[in-house]
């Protein structure tokens, strides 16, 4: 059985480079992009796409990668980068007659955000970020023993063959542990949601390594970059995450600032799983967002 967004229709859009990327779309009003974390998919959104749909046509794409989405073959670092997921949710929202919409990312998806703010500030009106720091500054803060809570991202971005491998052999309990681990409320992931991420996790156990992957290399190049150029994110700013800065002992929302002039530094006592966990609490912060 395939879980869907009730009430939301269904269907493929172009992102880039010949990419096609299943998406749901709902509601009616200004536009706003949703993009799920790691290890879900678009269903992630189903409390909050459904309390902001009646204000705004929302829409929810599974990341080039995950989900039923395209699972191009990572024939150079560039097809997962975060430049290149960020072409693909301005390709999908262009084809939907949005050419200026708010992005709102979880996790990996917050980073596809992250990018897309800083690539296309012109199409990127408002900017929401859920659980994480930017790619570079997230590498700089893991050190010693507390970088444990970061083990996949160093297994991962391990040269192609060994890390596939390794998690195919067991994909269910390598994803189901994140979804175990990482969340304060079990039951905000019911049964079959649960399922439903461990079967499309492990499907796409290569393109989800190689999205990694790109994030301990050509991600944080270009994250270098931009910080070396002194860019900046030029639309208002949510941040909504746990309290990482006390846990691994740095400044999240100072990190954040150095970003993002315009920012809103939110911390939760949700667990990471937040949409699912704390659903009025993000869309009440997603909401204040797009009031700013």
């Amino acid at each position: 059985m395939t879980l869907t967004l009730p009430g939301f229709d269904h269907t493929r859009l172009p992102g880039a480079d010949g990419v096609e990327l299943a998406t749901a779309i709902g509601g009616s009003g200004s536009p706003v992009v949703l993009l799920h974390g790691f290890p879900q998919t678009h269903l992630m959104w189903r409390h909050v796409a459904e309390r902001l749909a009646d204000e705004h046509t929302v829409i929810c794409p599974d990341l080039r990668g995950y989900g039923a989405s395209d699972k191009p073959a990572a024939t150079g670092p560039d097809v997962y980068a975060k430049r290149t997921m960020a072409a693909d949710v301005v390709a999908l929202a262009a084809a939907l007659g949005h050419d200026r919409f708010a992005l709102v990312g979880h996790d990996r998806g917050a980073l596809v955000a992250f990018r897309a703010g800083l690539d296309h500030p012109g199409a990127v009106t408002h900017l929401g970020i859920l659980d994480v720091v930017p790619t570079l500054d997230m590498w700089n803060v893991l050190h010693g023993v507390s970088a444990a809570v970061g083990y996949h991202l160093f297994l991962m971005a391990q040269p192609p063959g060994l890390p596939e491998a390794m998690i195919a052999g067991s994909a269910d309990a390598f994803f189901g542990s994140f979804l175990d681990s990482w969340s304060d409320d079990p039951a905000a992931v019911p049964r079959e949601v649960r399922a439903a991420y461990l079967r499309a996790s492990a499907a796409a156990v290569t393109s989800i390594v190689a999205d990694y992957r790109a994030s301990a290399g050509i991600d944080v190049a270009h994250d270098q970059a931009d910080k070396d150029a002194g860019s900046q994110l030029a639309m208002p700013v949510t941040v909504v995450q746990q309290d990482w800065g006390a846990r691994l002992g740095y400044d999240a929302g100072g990190v954040w600032r150095a970003w993002a002039p315009d920012l809103d530094h939110r911390l939760t006592r949700a667990g990471h799983f937040m949409a699912e966990e704390a659903p009025d609490e993000v869309t009440a912060a997603i909401r204040d967002l797009l009031a700013r």
